[in-house]
């Protein structure tokens, strides 16, 4: 049994989340902030539209067993170009019978799945420099701590603790895992050697799992703090952190609780493009600013780094 951080498994249920029309209670922030940029790149539409229903199956090629404990999408997306045809169909197959059908991107898809698979991942990766690349140090701290979390439960009280904390729907007794409600049952028998446990800020209320031999199952549950994902970050005392990295550099940080354009970023804060862009350049060099291109724009946001330096200087 072990625990990964996969960015693959944010990829369908935010996807979701975004084409529906329902208000999320927690992610209506993040909801607000994607759609516009989604529907102005057009990126709504398209082959993750119909790889992606609203609702039910998610093939199962999307979500490769995690090479390890955080690999990166880069790592997930070769794997998904890698997949054995046969099992491209068998998931398209079971798409089709779930859904009534395949629309015309899936029936090419199903016609020639190695050279339709790199326009899959191209779609992917649209996606998430959208959508998820910009917000990803944010989700992966969350990720990161209920790991660490359930790690030390394990360490202190054992497997079945860490199960029985895991989601109403789990328990752990008789030597057995139990899933409530799941559809499909799940024996030893058909299913790989081992578990992966998969913590998830979008997966929502429920679980969702993976079974395809001679992959280890994958249990991917709601991550602990999800809740809080959002929420404003404490200000910092800029006074200080201004002593170490400039005014303007520090306005920017602070700017950033949301990602945002150069042109955005100088609207807001009254600086010259060419001054904040200046700036963004040193704290991409520095670590506490990533940038991500989203069509002709590129969003910049703050990293783990970036966050952490914040929260101290609030204290």
């Amino acid at each position: 049994m072990r625990f990964a951080v996969s960015p693959m498994w944010e990829i369908a249920p935010s996807f979701r989340l975004l084409n529906s029309a329902a208000t999320h209670p927690v992610h209506r922030i993040w909801v607000n902030q994607v759609r516009p940029r989604m529907a102005a790149a057009g990126a709504a539409r398209g082959w993750l539209t119909e790889l992606i229903p609203p609702s039910g199956y998610v093939p199962d090629f999307l979500n490769p067993a995690p090479a390890g404990p955080a690999p990166t999408l880069a790592t997930e997306l070769a794997a998904i170009r890698a997949a054995p045809v046969d099992r491209v169909r068998r998931d398209l197959d079971h798409l089709a019978r779930h859904q009534g059908g395949l629309g015309p991107r899936m029936r090419a898809l199903y016609a020639d799945p190695q050279t339709r698979l790199v326009k899959v991942t191209e779609a992917i990766e649209t996606y998430w420099g959208l959508a998820l690349a910009p917000y990803w140090a944010r989700i992966r701290t969350v990720l990161d701590a209920d790991v660490l979390h359930r790690a030390r439960r394990v360490a202190e009280r054992g497997a079945g603790h860490l199960f029985n904390d895991l989601h109403s729907t789990v328990t752990w007794g008789d030597n057995a895992l139990l899933l409530a409600r799941r559809k499909q049952p799940l024996s030893r028998r058909t299913a790989g050697a081992g578990l992966v446990l998969i913590p998830s800020a979008f997966t929502g209320p429920g679980l969702r799992t993976r079974v395809t031999l001679p992959d280890p199952p994958q249990l991917a549950y709601p991550a602990r703090g999800v809740g809080a994902l959002w929420e404003s970050r404490p200000a910092a005392r800029n006074g200080a952190l201004a002593g170490v990295l400039g005014r303007s550099r520090t306005l920017l940080l602070t700017e950033l609780e949301t990602p945002a354009s150069t042109t955005e970023l100088a609207r807001r804060t009254g600086l010259s493009a060419a001054g904040v862009s200046q700036c963004l350049t040193a704290l991409r060099d520095a670590g506490l600013v990533s940038a991500h291109r989203v069509g002709r724009s590129v969003l910049y946001a703050r990293t783990a780094a970036a966050e952490t330096l914040l929260e101290a200087t609030s204290a």
